[in-house]
């Protein structure tokens, strides 16, 4: 049995450990939870590398853009999925930008540059008429907005109904930055209190412009590294008020550079995420990726960086979503993500279309007309492993112009060689009427046309620079021509020469492939001391690729466009026949066994 006063003082403290645990006012939850932190969105669309292309057109082959996986091009694709996007967003924060490379890359911005330039017609740049309807935010300038000039790009930018950004493009003349850096937008992030926040965009250009063109920026324009320059500008923005801090980037993320160690890093967008603290996010291009989300460590701050990069020609838009809140009066971010969408999966957007009609059907019409005759159908099917007359009517007009023009001066007794690069692996010039199209077809660049004296020493040190465009195939192996290169090495950095006769040899390493340069029709061998003629594009003569001895001063330059030298060719000739011009005067071999 148990006592009276013991089962008193159990009731007490039974009673003692409720009260404890009970709420203080009746009818409280038996827990408070904290309120949880408003949040908002923004949402930041980026594109790249877009390179002329508005229409979902391929000028070259006069039809519908198509490739082996489906894509499509051009601002106007891009224009419905943003458009898209901005309905299902309706009141809330939506930025959209651009990494650049614009003004280049199709007969459609050639024609406007060079046929009937801007700067003459007083007409609007086809692509500040197609972005101008997309309603951009801000744009970078890309390493190719330099290619025509500084007046033609300012006419440009003049053009745009919004800023054009390169803070690390600086006036050599008086040290400060020769475009907009940055801006700051101020957007409203939606709701009832529509709060708004402050987002910086930093906008970088490529270094390599220096090398690239040097003819048209060198004495006006510098280009400071892109990390140093996130560095100063970075904490400038964020003590302007910017909540959150975007950087749009001309570089890839690869750490690594075309051009050698002469100027700054070329693709140094990762190398900025590490090491300049206060970046949300990214947008890059220049390397014609398709980098959805990817998120890069900051050293400093531990921070996760948010980088994305939407291909190239309009192929994908890259969306950005930021979740934001407020803590103690700043704003945080603390969610994002990014992913890139594929603009083959809308129809094109008709006031973009409408907006260049006219600009396109002239481009067409000029790309269309016939300029030769060819006796028969020329490929560059296998022009990086065989020596193809395609190949040789580009070296065959570039070493007759300078031949030309060199006459009567002291280089006129030289050997005249000459260098050209598979840009395409698709150009034909069709048995019979060959057009302008087949021709910027074959010569896809913007190049103008240089020579330098070369000895025969460099040059084979040139070719065995090249030469490391191909693996390495030990006899016996079979070899998997798609693949018979090294896929870090584009196409454009492959040389191949006329003017002499020389061996590849693909079973030997890297730099003891070139096993026989002879003087032509001879067993000769070049001398070290010989001299020569190189007849050369201005970007490999300013550097572009890296290769040796070529980076000299010029014995001809007249500024003329390569392309139109091959279009002016084959009109005066009337006819395109490899009797002509052909000289098969190189092959691939393994141990000296020809490949071929």
């Amino acid at each position: 049995m148990t006592s009276s006063s013991g089962a008193s003082r159990r009731q007490v403290l039974a009673v003692a450990a409720a009260a404890a645990t009970a709420p203080l006012i009746a009818g409280a939850p038996a827990e408070a939870k904290p309120k949880p932190a408003k949040t908002w969105d923004l949402t930041v669309l980026g594109t790249s590398d877009t390179h002329g292309n508005v229409y979902n057109w391929d000028y070259y082959r006069d039809a519908e853009f198509d490739d082996s996986k489906h894509n499509d091009v051009g601002v106007a694709k891009l224009a419905t999925l943003v458009n898209q996007i901005r309905a299902e967003r309706k009141g809330k924060a939506t930025l959209v930008l651009d990494a650049g490379d614009t003004i280049q890359g199709t007969p459609l911005a050639t024609y406007y540059a060079k046929q009937e330039p801007i700067t003459e017609t007083g007409a609007t740049h086809p692509m500040a008429n197609a972005m101008n309807v997309l309603k951009y935010d801000a744009v970078t300038l890309g390493n190719h907005e330099f290619n025509y000039g500084l007046p033609l790009l300012a006419t440009w930018i003049g053009q745009l109904g919004f800023p054009a950004l390169a803070a690390n493009a600086i006036n050599e003349k008086t040290g400060k930055p020769a475009f907009l850096p940055y801006v700051i937008k101020e957007v409203a992030l939606g709701g009832y209190d529509s709060p708004t926040l402050k987002v910086g965009i930093l906008g970088l250009t490529n270094p390599g412009v220096a090398i690239w063109d040097k003819g048209n920026v060198e004495g006006r324009l510098v280009f400071a590294d892109m990390v140093a320059t996130a560095a100063k500008w970075v904490p400038v923005m964020r003590q302007r008020g910017a909540d959150l801090v975007i950087i749009s980037a001309h570089g890839g993320d690869s750490g690594t550079s075309s051009y050698g160690p002469e100027l700054p890093n070329e693709n140094p967008v990762a190398l900025i995420a590490e090491q300049v603290p206060g970046i949300d996010a990214i947008l890059f291009g220049h390397a014609h990726n398709e980098v959805p989300q990817k998120f890069v460590t900051n050293k400093a701050t531990g921070a996760q960086v948010l980088t994305s990069e939407p291909s190239k020609w309009g192929q994908r838009l890259t969306r950005m979503d930021f979740t934001v809140t407020k803590v103690k009066g700043r704003w945080q971010v603390v969610a994002k993500s990014a992913t890139t969408l594929n603009t083959n999966t809308v129809v094109e957007d008709p006031a973009v279309l409408a907006a260049v009609r006219g600009q396109h059907d002239t481009t067409v019409g000029y790309v269309n007309q016939v300029v030769a005759q060819s006796k028969e159908e020329l490929s560059t099917v296998e022009s990086r492993y065989k020596d193809t007359p395609i190949l040789d009517f580009i070296n065959h007009v570039q070493a007759e112009v300078v031949t030309q023009a060199l006459a009567g001066t002291a280089y006129a007794s030289l050997p005249v060689l000459s260098q050209a690069s598979p840009f395409s692996r698709t150009a034909v010039f069709p048995a019979g009427d060959v057009r302008i199209r087949d021709v910027a077809g074959l010569y896809v660049f913007d190049n103008t046309l240089e020579a330098v004296v070369m000895t025969g020493a460099e040059v084979k040190a040139y070719l065995e620079y090249s030469a490391k465009y191909f693996k390495t195939w030990a006899a016996g192996d079979t070899i998997d021509l798609p693949n018979i290169n090294d896929p870090n090495v584009p196409d454009y950095n492959y040389d191949v020469i006329s003017g002499l006769e020389y061996d590849i040899d693909i079973a030997k390493p890297v730099g003891q492939r070139i096993t026989r340069l002879v003087l032509p029709g001879t067993d000769t061998p070049v001398a070290a001391d010989a001299q020569f003629v190189m007849a050369v594009n201005n970007y490999r003569r300013s550097g572009g690729g890296n290769f040796p001895g070529i980076v000299k001063t010029q014995v001809y330059n007249q500024q003329q466009e390569i392309r139109q030298l091959l279009i002016d060719w084959a009109q005066a000739k009337g006819e395109i026949r490899p009797v002509d011009f052909f000289v098969d005067n190189w092959k691939l071999v393994r141990d000296g066994v020809p490949v071929f």
